[in-house]
């Protein structure tokens, strides 16, 4: 039986197929490996891929890029403003929602970030079916770790609707332990690994634990203000410079010719990964006038050597979080289509001389081939023990809020970030005995920065006994495997007891 899995990246798309014991990546109809994920809106029709990619020179205002900064989250979103103030189709407000303003020639029409989600959920399942001659449906779809629950809902509805049955979502960094295999060769004993992710628009590091194998992430650590793009940017931005030694012509104000260069120079960005110089040519850049300019690998890593050192900086930082030494890390795994850059390859292997890098899969098709494993795995779990395959973890910090004894708010994590479910955590409240009324508060937040961004739950115990002594509230919490948190709270003296059961985590 086959199984997919699908990694829907902020400029990629990739999809793996599980067949007879093995994953691999198919190519899609224009023979690549890898789909860029773009829309294109015409007037009758709607262009997915390449095609939509190279036509944006013509048809900007009405084609999407980065539909996944903006998946499921609010207008008011910093990442949807962001993606708002860079988009060159038009965003608007709908109903305190993203819409895309798209023209269709007689006239505008709204197009939701989850329509156009869909439209390339339902390419990689047509690249799949094209591969396998048959239909397949049953899929693992990844997620960033850090993403909130609306941004995985909307991922898991964009899939669903497009006819995928979503198995189960996975995080990113454990997809990319699974491609490699790591922890199920060798189940026993503890180690360190380093997932490392340079995608097209941002870079996460992870520190994932693996014992008996299972995996618990650590810690991770993500930079939205640097990826693939930066570098092809600042290439562009280098192309412009020696266009205007050349010609005079000062282009960085034209937006068609610096998206001409921009292609250009991705293009030359990715031949100079396997070779050591690469021909930047475009036809009519500016005026009529073609350009035609030589670049080095060692012209690009000049050009960009902020932008690696930029690159590596949050390995350290993450080492320092969690108190590890680059010999604590058994292992780093590269992912992310610009973790192929070899000087970047390079500065990892300085870093850690004594450890094993593995970018043995091609560093863009991992997290894919890992998440058509894990499919694999699920379709074949009457036969194997799944708890021995992977584990799932909480994304988020659960915290509950209680006042000390001045009044002031203080939030105690009962359940760290990455702690491996199911799991079960016990915790005692005390409050003044002449209260008849207590109410416990849970919320959850996004780790270590301890910024409370949503609460979960209110549970109040009524009519409860005045007494001279403080009320002791047992509260337990059960986190599934499915992400659901079900809360008990019980007044000792009296035995009164209110639970909540919440969906957390889909």
């Amino acid at each position: 039986m086959a199984a997919i899995g699908v990694h829907l990246g902020y400029t990629c798309g990739c999809v793996a197929i599980f067949k007879d014991g093995r994953a691999d990546v198919v190519a899609n109809d224009a023979g690549d490996r890898v789909t860029p994920a773009v829309v294109a809106y015409r007037e009758t029709e709607q262009i997915v891929g390449l095609a939509a990619k190279q036509g944006r020179i013509r048809n900007a205002a009405n084609t999407v890029v980065k539909v996944k900064q903006i998946l499921g989250r609010s207008f008011d979103d910093p990442e949807a403003q962001k993606h708002k103030a860079q988009s060159k189709c038009s965003v608007v407000n709908k109903d305190d929602k993203p819409k895309y303003e798209i023209d269709t020639g007689d006239s505008t029409k709204l197009v939701s970030p989850d329509d156009v989600a869909k439209l390339i959920f339902k390419k990689m399942k047509e690249t799949a079916q094209s591969a396998l001659g048959s239909d397949v449906n049953d899929a693992v779809i990844t997620v960033p770790f850090e993403f909130g629950e609306a941004q995985k809902n909307a991922l898991r509805q964009a899939a669903e609707v497009s006819g995928f049955n979503v198995l189960r979502l996975i995080h990113e960094p454990s997809a990319a332990l699974l491609a490699y295999g790591i922890g199920q060769d060798s189940p026993t004993g503890k180690s360190h690994v380093l997932v490392y992710k340079l995608g097209g628009t941002s870079l996460s590091v992870t520190v994932m634990e693996v014992n008996s194998g299972l995996y618990r992430v650590l810690a991770t650590q993500s930079d939205g203000s640097i990826g693939g793009e930066s570098f092809s940017e600042a290439l562009a931005q280098y192309l412009a410079s020696e266009f205007k030694k050349s010609y005079k012509h000062d282009i960085t104000g034209n937006p068609r010719a610096m998206l001409k260069l921009m292609n250009s120079a991705e293009v030359a960005k990715h031949t100079l990964s396997t070779l050591g110089s690469s021909n930047c040519f475009v036809d009519s850049l500016f005026d009529g006038m073609d350009f035609d300019c030589n670049v080095s690998r060692a012209r690009f890593e000049l050009v960009c050597s902020t932008l690696f050192n930029k690159s590596i900086q949050p390995i350290k930082n993450l080492l320092d979080q969690v108190g590890l030494s680059t010999n604590d890390v058994s292992k780093v795994v590269l992912c992310g289509g610009s973790a192929k850059i070899p000087k970047l390859q390079q500065m990892i292997r300085d870093l850690f001389p004594d450890v094993e890098l593995l970018n043995s899969i091609p560093p863009d098709e991992v997290i894919p081939i890992g998440a058509a494993i894990e499919a694999g795995l699920l379709l074949g779990r009457d036969a194997l023990e799944e708890d021995s395959i992977t584990v799932d973890c909480c994304a988020k910090d659960i915290l509950v809020k209680e006042a000390d004894d001045s009044g002031a708010d203080i939030y105690t994590v009962l359940l760290p970030s990455g702690t491996p479910l199911p799991a079960r955590r016990q915790h005692v409240l005390q409050s003044p005995g002449s209260l008849s009324s207590v109410c416990l508060e849970l919320y959850q937040s996004q780790g270590h920065n301890c910024s409370i961004e949503e609460k979960l739950a209110q549970i109040v115990l009524k009519d409860l006994e005045s007494k001279e002594e403080n009320h002791d509230i047992v509260t337990v919490l059960t986190m599934k495997r499915d992400g659901s948190l079900h809360v008990t709270c019980m007044e000792q003296g009296s035995g009164k007891t209110e639970a909540v059961t919440i969906d957390v985590a889909s």
